[in-house]
């Protein structure tokens, strides 16, 4: 027998119902050995030469591997297709010593798909280990070395990092567009007007005789008011009646930060937990791997959604159609998300694994299908009084015919009109003069910033949900109410000392430079070694510049609190920032090592101390970042819950 190595249990598992007995099969367990996590573990002076170690932990389900594998005729590494995937199979084969060993892929866990693989092994992708490699190296080399710097300049424990540098600075640079932003004021004027039949339009005023209005021209209520009065003299007779068919066609099946964005605004699941998901999934046999920038599908695939298409819902509604990848880096040899079969309505599955399941099989089998018809319609009303004329444009839509839409719904905008014909006079039921603000550019949210990290070619699949939990962990950024990103003032603090001294870290187009540099290493075409040399040598450079010139105050400045005093050397106290937030402390810090945290009350007292000097309810966080309530009096009161008191009728205690 075989012995076929895999890194997960999950998969390991699958992967064994399939081959009937006729292999063993084993998992690494993710990773065997890596980088050492309390020093660099990189030889500068030695081309970049990196030093792995394997941790205390792996050891046991190593020597397992190891037995197997003295046992067994021949080792098959059989790990994810992906540059992860390839570098654990070259550490598994590094480390048990193997001689030939063979290297399959598959883009999904069927007997199918296996069989193929098996029947066409092919020795490790030392390009793609490569490109792995240079990456770890180089995210190594700016936390390890800038992180001291930080740490001086800033404050102690805090790291940086190399893609998520440049996420931070988006969520700054978005925080100070809101901060410059000035609200300004307009109003909108709506016309409900009905004709004899009782039919109802909604109209909006878009022209004051010869004068077409934008957005910001009724700029107070007196004017609105004005118009209003106007308008209520008018008679109303229909102007004009535009109809225009036009096509909606299907969006093409999930691609990684696709299938992340749309998980979370329409399943609110966040992308990590997303991921969690669709990983359990792969490894379980029911969709193809998740990790993905090609939307291609299988000739099978392809086959299959043609066959159910015109099978349930009739030949008109087939429209197939293979899809090109759009960013340049896209590997067209990999294949989209989808289900590993269209017969499989994913029955047996839990119910979060279900909601993701059915979003991921819509999606690919309503892009294979026709494109919905809609009727535009465009209604103009003249109104006019013995004064003034107006103009109003009703815009509507009706569907003739729903293709894709009958798979995979989206909501429509616009109102369905009645059936109406030029010169049809109407009589006006109300006007709905609406008040508007300008409104900031609006935070981040988790989907919104892989979206934009996306376009800018920063990050690939497997980097993005490792980015948001890096920057929100580190406490750069955390989440507002409405679960949108925003920076902390750490956060801020770290992104102006990058901004300012090491901008090629955080250069949005130098790291998407960087990331094709990768990709370029993993198709063979560059050099690992020099395109870290490159990197490197200008970067010490600065790195030995900035460390003895900058000063600390320029980043982090203690706040003054005026009216209170230190109460033991009298000072004037000020607020800091420590690692896990803001503090008070007395301004003669270090002589005087008075301080005191800053509480978060809520306003209602403890309702667990049995005291009548009760604590306060305060807002604390996890070390995460995880929202949770407290009493004040901790250590002495252990009180603590996951829901704000002050909404929930039921307090669920944290054990």
């Amino acid at each position: 027998m075989s012995l076929i190595i895999v890194e997960s249990p999950t998969k390991a598992k699958t992967i064994t119902k399939f081959l009937n007995g006729k292999h063993v099969v084993l998992s690494s367990f993710g990773h065997i050995r890596d980088l050492p996590k309390k020093e660099l573990g990189v030889d500068i002076d030695n081309n970049f030469k990196p030093t792995y170690v394997i941790s205390p932990k792996t050891r046991p389900k190593l020597k397992i591997l190891k037995e197997s594998a003295l046992k067994e005729k021949e080792v098959i590494l059989a790990t994810d297709e992906d540059r992860e995937g390839e570098a654990i199979a070259f550490h598994i084969a590094n480390v048990l010593k193997l001689k030939n060993p063979k290297r399959i892929i598959f883009h999904e866990i069927t007997k199918s798909a296996i069989d193929k693989a098996m029947d066409n092994p092919r020795e490790i992708d030392m390009d793609l280990v490569n490109a792995q490699q240079a990456r770890r190296v180089l995210d190594r080399l700016v936390g390890y070395k800038l992180s001291p710097l930080l740490w001086k300049k800033i404050l102690r424990g805090i790291s940086a990092g190399r893609v998520q540098s440049v996420a931070l600075r988006l969520v700054v640079e978005r925080e100070n567009e809101r901060r410059k932003f000035l609200s300004q004021e307009f109003w909108e004027i709506l016309a409900e007007l009905k004709n004899k039949n009782k039919e109802k339009i909604e109209a909006r005023l878009i022209k004051i005789g010869e004068k077409k209005l934008d957005k910001m021209d009724i700029k107070t209520k007196k004017e609105a008011d004005d118009i209003t009065k106007e308008l209520e003299k008018c008679s109303y007779e229909i102007k004009q009646i535009e109809k225009k068919e036009q096509k909606k066609y299907p969006l093409p099946p999930f691609v990684t930060d696709t299938l992340q964005r749309s998980a979370y605004t329409q399943l609110s699941m966040s992308p990590k937990r997303a991921m969690m998901i669709a990983q359990k999934l792969y490894e379980t046999g029911n969709i193809t791997y998740m990790r993905t920038d090609s939307p291609n599908l299988s000739k099978q695939a392809l086959d299959e959604a043609a066959y159910l298409i015109k099978k349930e819902y009739g030949d008109k509604y087939l429209n197939t159609t293979q899809y090109k990848a759009k960013g340049k880096n896209a590997q067209e040899a990999h294949e989209a998300i989808r289900p590993t079969s269209f017969a499989n309505r994913g029955e047996t599955l839990d119910k979060d694994q279900k909601r993701l399941y059915n979003l991921i099989y819509k999606r690919a089998l309503a892009s294979q299908m026709s494109f919905a018809i809609f009727d535009k319609t465009k209604i103009e009303i003249q109104a006019n009084s013995d004064y003034s004329n107006y103009l109003l444009r009703a815009n509507g839509s009706q569907i003739k015919f729903d293709g894709f839409l009958r798979v995979y719904p989206v909501k429509l905008e616009e109102a369905i009109l009645p059936n109406v014909s030029k010169g049809e006079k109407f009589d006006l039921d109300k006007i709905l003069p609406e008040q508007h603000f300008t409104e900031p550019p609006a935070r981040f949210n988790d989907a919104s910033l892989i979206k934009k990290l996306k376009e800018l070619g920063i990050g690939r699949p497997s980097t993005y949900v490792p980015t948001l939990d890096t920057i929100i962990n580190r406490r750069y950024v955390e989440r507002d109410e409405g679960k949108r990103l925003m920076p902390t003032t750490l956060g801020e603090a770290v992104n102006l000392l990058l901004t300012k001294h090491f901008a090629n870290i955080v250069d949005y187009n130098f790291t998407a430079k960087m990331e094709e540099d990768l990709d370029k290493i993993a198709e063979g075409k560059e050099d690992w070694v020099k395109v870290i040399s490159e990197f490197y040598g200008p970067f010490e450079k600065n790195l030995k510049e900035k460390s003895d010139n900058l000063k600390k105050e320029e980043f982090l400045k203690p706040e003054p609190i005026e009216g209170r005093k230190c109460p033991e050397c009298n000072s004037d106290i000020v607020k800091k920032m420590g690692r896990f937030g803001k503090f008070i402390s007395c301004s003669n810090f270090p002589e005087c090592k008075w301080g005191e945290p800053i509480l978060d009350k809520i306003g209602i007292k403890c309702i667990d101390c049995g005291e009548t000097d009760s604590g306060d309810v305060i807002r604390r966080k996890t070390k995460r970042g995880k929202v949770f309530f407290g009493c004040s009096r901790f250590p002495k009161c252990k009180w603590a819950s996951w829901n704000d008191p002050t909404k929930e009728k039921k307090i669920e205690n944290i054990k």
